[in-house]
Formats: C-alpha cells, structure tokens, sequence
C-alpha cells in the first residue's frame, strides 16, 4: 500500500482568546512576526490570526473577543497536544529565564535534554510551550534529523538510555568522513 509522504509540517491552528491577548503573546513575547488575518472561514465569528515562527511556515490562532486567557493546565491526556516546541538559538534560549521572568511568566528554567536544552512555560490560555536549543550544528550538507538518526544507532549500540554529547559528536564525525573524502 503506498504512504502519503509528508514533506514538513504546512501550519498548526491553536484555539486562543481574544486578538489583542493572542497578538501580545505570539508575537510580543515569542516575537514571531503577525503576518496576516482573516475571518476563521469555518466559522466567520472568529477570527483567525497568522504567525510566522521564524521558518517561513504558519502558526494560525483562532481568537474570539468574547473568550479571555485562563492559564489553565489544558487537557494533556491521551489524544491531546502535549506541548508544542519552537527552536531558539542558543544566545535566545541563555536569555529566556530572564525574559520570561520580567513578564512575570512562571517557567521551568533549563532541563537538559541530552542532545538539547529546553524551558517550559505555559501560553495564556493554558498551553504548554517548550524553547529548545540543540546542542550542535549539524555539518554541511546534513540536517539535525541526520545527525539525531545517526547518534541514536551509535546510543543504542553503546547501550545508553539517551543521547548525550558523546553520541552527538560521534556521529557528526561519521557523517563528515562518509561525505568528505581525505587522501590519509
């Protein structure tokens, strides 16, 4: 049977509250620039807000004037978004604490996540956003899934639990001697 081959995610659509609280969050906050807007075209009184995330893709909002924020824990059961991740450079993510705390938006501070670092907080209506920094750059010519499907054969191999540093730099090291050829 054959697959239906996706090639990137197109959008995400997250249900908000008002305009105003949507805007100063997606972009006031996480800066991503409010790119254009339009009646939610399945139901016309919402109003459906889009956001760039900083990959030229879409992070669309439908907003409603008579919904308020209510930072709620949101339902996270089976089924349900558990949290939705943006990448941050990693001077962004050194600064998130500070940044977040001067908006007075109670987070995780730093967890080290092996092969990246992350920070957890939630949006004004309840939903978990994680800032996630990797660790590496992957080599030219190569793309972070590379080096992750690469350092997971090497952990596995090893026998470690999760990838760490070591299976990092392990693998961009394959990667660059299958792709550079050297005369030694």
């Amino acid at each position: 049977m054959r697959k239906l081959q996706t090639q990137g995610v197109h959008h995400i659509t997250i249900t908000g509250a008002d305009r105003q609280s949507t805007i100063d969050f997606w972009e006031g906050v996480l800066g991503m620039p409010f790119v254009f807007e339009q009646p939610n075209l399945d139901d016309p009184n919402q109003g459906h807000l889009y956001f760039d995330p900083g990959d030229g893709r879409l992070i669309t909002v439908f907003t409603a004037e008579d919904r308020t924020p209510k930072r709620q824990i949101v339902d996270q059961s089976q089924g349900y978004l558990h949290h939705l991740a943006f990448n941050v450079s990693k001077v962004t993510f050194d600064q998130a604490v500070e940044r977040l705390k001067a908006r007075k938006i109670p987070n995780s501070g730093p967890k080290d996540r092996g092969f990246m670092d992350s920070i957890y907080f939630r949006d004004p209506c309840g939903m978990l956003i994680e800032l996630a920094s990797y660790r590496f750059e992957p080599p030219e010519g190569f793309t972070h899934t590379d080096v992750l499907h690469r350092a997971h054969r090497i952990r596995v191999a090893v026998g470690a639990d999760h990838i760490d540093k070591v299976h990092l730099a392990d693998a961009i090291q394959e990667l660059v001697g299958e792709s550079a050829p050297t005369l030694s």
